[in-house]
């Protein structure tokens, strides 16, 4: 029986814990919070997983939530206009583009602090063996020599500092986006569509977005608002913040300007709790896979730690999914080899295969549309196969390739779909 350390207890960790766990490896995970200080904590994230991450849960029997969870079957896309009328001081009152495409598996979307919550607890009913301290560069040297390999999942912290950064592949050297979330009750349905639920995109040029999503937490069904400010920009307000309420209001008074239409139907939410806002930054970075550690001992990167994208295109939960399911496969087909480095290589870029797709789209819309992409995105009121596609993106986001990046082939793209309709 080979035996794994999995370092982090997040989307990621937990997934290769429970799914080598179910393999029958002798798994130990570290956490430095018990089940409970993480579900009476802090939102860790917005989430929104779509059917393949979903599918991997599936797969490890750890989709606890699924019939109690939103099923998100649209990904909406608004973006705002500035008002041309004369006198008026409205800001951007009008979409200049709106449209729903439609989903052709479910997403969802639970609130991290019940799932990891309820799969620490699911791990350690099944016999694995948890450990709930911090891990320092130190423990981990001691424990490179009593475990056949170690998987280091924290993505924040001084095991991140092990890691080399990928400068090829992190164009970006600083925060793209000011980062504010509040979970809340009360939100109205969309005025479009309101027969299904859907993800909303709202794109306001030059000064950043608002997503707003369905999702279960502990006070049953809510809704996130998430604000991506540019930085220095006029979203950019919640540093220093500290207080809930407060948040939540920046929150509504920067929708009543910038997304009126959005507002009209948060005037009534609430918090879900006093632990349903948070607001941070970071530089989206691609680094190493192969952390060395001061005894010589080597340990491998996971999801956030390895590749940690701006949450923009809202694959962050659903990368980690992939790295989860793409490393389980990778250790289990190993057999009884040893873990060594070229190993870890060959099973970090098994998972860049699909991650650099994530990576390219990400940091494509960190940055102002060329106009073949506000073409993509203006047909999509008029062509449906064109809402539906972009939506799709979401889940498999190598199929931008095939039509979103160069101009030529967007436009072919659209005169096909044009031509069918």
């Amino acid at each position: 029986m080979r035996k794994i350390l999995v370092v982090g207890a997040g989307q990621s960790g937990l997934q290769i814990a429970l799914g080598l766990q179910a393999q029958g490896y002798e798994v130990t995970l570290m956490s430095n919070r018990t089940a409970d200080e993480i579900r009476s904590g802090r939102v860790m994230s917005t989430q929104c997983m779509f059917h393949t991450a979903l599918q991997h849960e599936r797969d490890i029997q750890a989709n606890f939530w699924e019939a109690q969870a939103p099923r998100i079957e649209g990904v909406g896309v608004s973006v705002a206009g500035p008002d041309s009328s004369p006198g008026s001081s409205s800001g951007y009152p009008t979409r200049a583009i709106d449209w729903v495409g439609k989903l052709d598996g479910y997403a969802q979307s639970v609130d991290q602090r019940v799932k990891m919550a309820g799969w620490m607890e699911t791990f350690a009913q099944r016999g694995g063996q948890l450990v709930i301290h911090g891990a320092a560069v130190s423990d981990l040297d001691y424990f490179s020599r009593t475990y056949d390999l170690v998987l280091v999942s924290a993505g924040k912290g001084e095991l991140v500092s092990m890691f080399e950064r990928d400068a090829a592949r992190s164009p970006y050297s600083e925060p793209q986006r000011a980062l504010a979330v509040a979970y809340v009750h009360g939100l109205g349905p969309r005025p479009e569509h309101p027969e299904f639920d859907a993800v909303r995109c709202n794109l306001v040029p030059g000064v950043g977005e608002l997503f707003v999503m369905p999702t279960f937490t502990h006070t049953g069904r809510a809704d996130i608002l998430f604000w991506e400010g540019v930085p220095g920009g006029p979203l950019d307000v919640f540093q220093g913040v500290k207080d809930p309420s407060e948040h939540l209001a920046l929150t509504l008074e920067l929708l009543e300007k910038y997304l009126p239409w959005e507002y009209a139907r948060a005037t009534k939410v609430e918090l879900t709790d006093a632990g349903g806002t948070l607001a941070g930054r970071y530089a989206p970075t691609v680094r190493k896979p192969v952390g060395r550690l001061p005894g010589g001992g080597l340990v491998l990167g996971v999801a956030d730690v390895v590749v940690a994208n701006d949450p923009v295109t809202g694959q962050g939960s659903n990368s980690a999914s992939k790295c989860a399911a793409s490393y389980i496969s990778s250790i289990v087909e190993h057999g009884d080899k040893p873990f060594d480095e070229a190993w870890m290589q060959s099973a970090f870029d098994r998972y860049w295969d699909t991650a650099q797709w994530v990576t390219k789209w990400t940091n494509a819309m960190l940055g102002a549309p060329p106009q073949h992409v506000l073409d993509i995105l203006g047909a999509g009121s008029r062509l449906q196969p064109v809402a539906d596609r972009f939506a799709n993106g979401f889940n498999d986001p190598a199929d931008f390739e095939h039509f979103f990046y160069d101009p030529e082939k967007a436009a072919a793209y659209l005169e096909s779909v044009a031509a069918g309709a």
